[in-house]
C-alpha cells in the first residue's frame, strides 16, 4: 500500500536514460575549446618568433636562436615531468617511474637520437625561417609538412592514402607554389629600391640637421629603432625562408611519423617518450651552441638580447607541442583542420596591420586553397556500408 511504485522495464515503457551534462569551462564546450586553444598557440607562436626576429634595439643584440632551442627542450622536460608527478600522485611512485622508464632504459632513449635530432634542427629552422618570410607567408608555406607527414605515413608506417587525400595534396602544393611565387617576385622587384629608401632614410637620421634642433632625443631613437627594423626587412631573404621551411618540413614529417611508430611499438607512456625526446633533443641543441655560437655566446652572454617576448618564444614553443597533444584528445582533424586555416587567417590579419604586409590577389587565392586543402585532408571518409548477402531468418 505505501510502497513507491517502480518504474516500468516493460518494452512499452522503456527507461529514458538521461545523458550527463557536459562539462563546460567559461561557457566553452571542451571542443569548442579546444579549437580556441588551438588557434591561439598556432598564431601566436608564428607571430612571436616573427616579431622577435625583425624587432630589434640600437646597440642591442640579437638573441640568440640556438639557445632559445635548447631553452625550449628544458622548459619541455620538467613540463613533463611535473605531468608524471600529477599523474602519480606521489612522489614515490614518481621516482619509481623516472628510474624505472628512464634512466634505467638507457637504449629506449637512444631510440629518440633520429627524431630528436630532426626536432632540434627543425626548430632552429623554423628561426632561419621567420628571419626571412612574413609571418602569413611561413604559416601557408609550413602546411607543407601535411605533404611530408603523408609521404612518410606510407614508407615507414604502411598507411595507404585514398583519392580524396591526394586531391587534397595537389590543392596544397598548388595553393603553396602561388604564394611562394608572388613572395619571390615581389621581393626581387622591390629590394634595391627599399634598400636604397632605407639606408637613406638612416642617412637622414643620424646626420645632424643643423636648420632643426627641435627633434628631441626620444623622437631620434624611435626613428632610429624602426630604421634599423627596417633595414633588417630588407635583409631577409624569401629563398632562404623558402628552403629553411621545405627542411623544416621534411624533418618534421619524418620526425613525427618515425616517432609514431616508436610510440606503437612500445607501451611506454607519451610523456615518458618526451622526456627521453627532450634529453637527447637537449644533447642536439646544445652541440649546435657549441659548434655554431660558442664566440657570440662567450662575447655576449647566454642570454643576451632576452626579454618577456623571447621568455614567451621559448615557452610557447616548448607546451605548444604539448598543449597540442593533450587538445586534440578533444577534438578531431576537421576540428584541426579548421583551427589551422584560422590561424593562417588571424595572422594575415595582424601582418597586415602590425608588420606592414600586403597580400596580392595571388597569395590570397594561394592561402584560400591551402586552407581548403588542409580541411579536405583532415575530413573523414565515408564508410560505404556492405550489404549482408543471404540473411538468415531470426529463429524464434
Amino acid at each position: 500500500m505505501g510502497e513507491k511504485e517502480s518504474l516500468p522495464l516493460t518494452n512499452n515503457h522503456p527507461v529514458q536514460r538521461v545523458k550527463p551534462r557536459e562539462t563546460r569551462i567559461f561557457g566553452l564546450s571542451k571542443k569548442q575549446l579546444s579549437l580556441l586553444i588551438l588557434v591561439i598557440q598556432n598564431s601566436t607562436l608564428v607571430l612571436m618568433m616573427r616579431y622577435s626576429r625583425i624587432r630589434q634595439k640600437p646597440g642591442e643584440n640579437m638573441y640568440i636562436a640556438s639557445t632559445a632551442v635548447y631553452l625550449a627542450e628544458v622548459v619541455k622536460i620538467i613540463a613533463c615531468l611535473a605531468v608524471i608527478l600529477y599523474q602519480k600522485k606521489s612522489v614515490e611512485r614518481f621516482w619509481y617511474v623516472v628510474n624505472k622508464e628512464i634512466f634505467g632504459q638507457p637504449r629506449e632513449t637512444l631510440k629518440m637520437f633520429i627524431p630528436s635530432a630532426l626536432y632540434a634542427l627543425q626548430n632552429n629552422l623554423l628561426y632561419v625561417a621567420l628571419s626571412n618570410l612574413e609571418a602569413a607567408t611561413f604559416q601557408v608555406t609550413y602546411q607543407m609538412k601535411i605533404l611530408s607527414t603523408a609521404v612518410f605515413s606510407i614508407v615507414l608506417l604502411g598507411r595507404s592514402l585514398t583519392k580524396g587525400k591526394w586531391f587534397a595534396l595537389v590543392l596544397l602544393m598548388i595553393g603553396v607554389t602561388l604564394v611562394q611565387l608572388q613572395t619571390v617576385n615581389t621581393v626581387k622587384a622591390s629590394t634595391n629600391i627599399n634598400k636604397n629608401n632605407e639606408i637613406n632614410g638612416i642617412i637622414g637620421i643620424t646626420t645632424p640637421d643643423t636648420t632643426d634642433n627641435t627633434i628631441d632625443n626620444q623622437t631620434a631613437n624611435t626613428r632610429s629603432a624602426t630604421a634599423a627594423s627596417q633595414l633588417l626587412l630588407a635583409a631577409q631573404n624569401p629563398l632562404v625562408g623558402l628552403i629553411a621551411v621545405i627542411t623544416s618540413c621534411v624533418s618534421s614529417g619524418f620526425a613525427g611519423c618515425y616517432f609514431e611508430k616508436i610510440l606503437k611499438a612500445s607501451e611506454t607512456s607519451m610523456w615518458v617518450r618526451n622526456i627521453q625526446l627532450g634529453i637527447t633533443g637537449a644533447l642536439f641543441s646544445l652541440l649546435g651552441m657549441i659548434f655554431y655560437d660558442t664566440q657570440n655566446i662567450w662575447e655576449g652572454g647566454f642570454l643576451q638580447g632576452y626579454d618577456s617576448l623571447t621568455y614567451s618564444v621559448v615557452a610557447n614553443q616548448a607546451l605548444g607541442g604539448l598543449l597540442v597533444a593533450i587538445v586534440v584528445k578533444y577534438a578531431d582533424n576537421i576540428l584541426k583542420g579548421f583551427a589551422t586555416s584560422l590561424s593562417i587567417i588571424i595572422s594575415g590579419i595582424i601582418s597586415f596591420y602590425c608588420f606592414d604586409f600586403h597580400p596580392s590577389s595571388q597569395f590570397t587565392i594561394g592561402a584560400i586553397i591551402v586552407m581548403v586543402s588542409t580541411y579536405l585532408y583532415g575530413r573523414p571518409e565515408k564508410s560505404i556500408p556492405v550489404p549482408i548477402a543471404n540473411p538468415k531468418p531470426i529463429e524464434n
